[in-house]
């Protein structure tokens, strides 16, 4: 598998023969409102034009519809007969924008030889959550690949790390940018995203959602270096910058045969 982040929580999967794009926020840069009164957002151009982003992309995953998830930039470009799997309840709202294939993910589907399973998330703790209404996380499988679980617009609170002890899944990708919404954490934070290392020692844990918002309040450096005075080596938690590819096999988590 390949898998690129492209910024915020945009990432372009390549996938048993699959090119898949999660979440497309394709806004320039400072062209949206601030969240937390710091900065017009997002904070970063994307690495890549949109076209290059969208190039042989078959299948488009939202999590959610807040605005750096997928935005009217993304609704505008993404081709409207690509297949859209989204939550459910989000369905109607994005067909209103011209998309004709677009499937509510309840509980387990398979598309071309992907099997995706929605897992639950939760968009903060508390209050918040009346304001940052419901998200989506999936597992991801496929012959011969790597199995992953992404988490989504997810703090660390029990159903995900019960997802995690259940499936042991060979990556993890988190959001864990700390982001803040009237005071309260809406993501994962430092110690959620080392927990979840802690949780899965055999799991390679992929940070992503970071430095593209103003309402975050951590940093990739700052992670990494909270991450090392954990013990949680580089090699197990990867903190990718925009635009970076990873590769990966099945193999590389299978370890050598007997």
């Amino acid at each position: 598998m390949k898998l690129q982040l492209i910024r915020n929580a945009t990432l372009k999967l390549d996938y048993a023969g699959r090119t898949v794009l999660i979440d497309p926020y394709f806004a320039s840069k400072h062209s949206q409102p601030s969240f937390a009164g710091r900065s017009q957002n997002p904070l970063v151009e994307l690495p890549l034009a949109i076209d290059k982003i969208l190039a042989g992309v078959e299948l488009v995953i939202v999590s959610h519809l807040h605005e750096d998830h997928f935005d009217e930039v993304a609704m505008e470009f993404v081709p409207k007969h690509v297949p859209i799997i989204c939550q459910p309840g989000d369905e109607a709202e994005i067909r209103k924008t011209g998309f004709t294939a677009v499937s509510p993910l309840t509980d387990i589907m398979t598309w071309e030889g992907l099997t995706f399973t929605r897992r639950e998330g939760s968009h903060g703790l508390g209050p918040v959550l009346e304001e940052m209404g419901s998200v989506m996380g999936f597992s991801l499988e496929a012959m011969g690949e790597p199995s992953i679980y992404w988490a989504g617009d997810t703090v660390l609170y029990p159903p995900v790390a019960d997802v995690i002890r259940a499936t042991s899944p060979d990556i993890i990708i988190t959001h864990s940018c700390a982001a803040l919404w009237n005071g309260d954490l809406n993501v994962m934070d430092a110690e959620d995203t080392i927990a979840v290392c802690e949780i899965a020692p055999s799991s390679l844990v992929i940070a992503t959602h970071m430095e593209a918002l103003d309402h975050a309040t951590i940093g990739r450096e700052e992670l990494r270096r909270a991450a090392k005075a954990r013990g949680i080596p580089a090699s197990r938690l990867l903190i990718p910058a925009d635009g970076e590819v990873l590769v990966m096999s099945e193999a590389a988590f299978r370890g050598p045969s007997v």
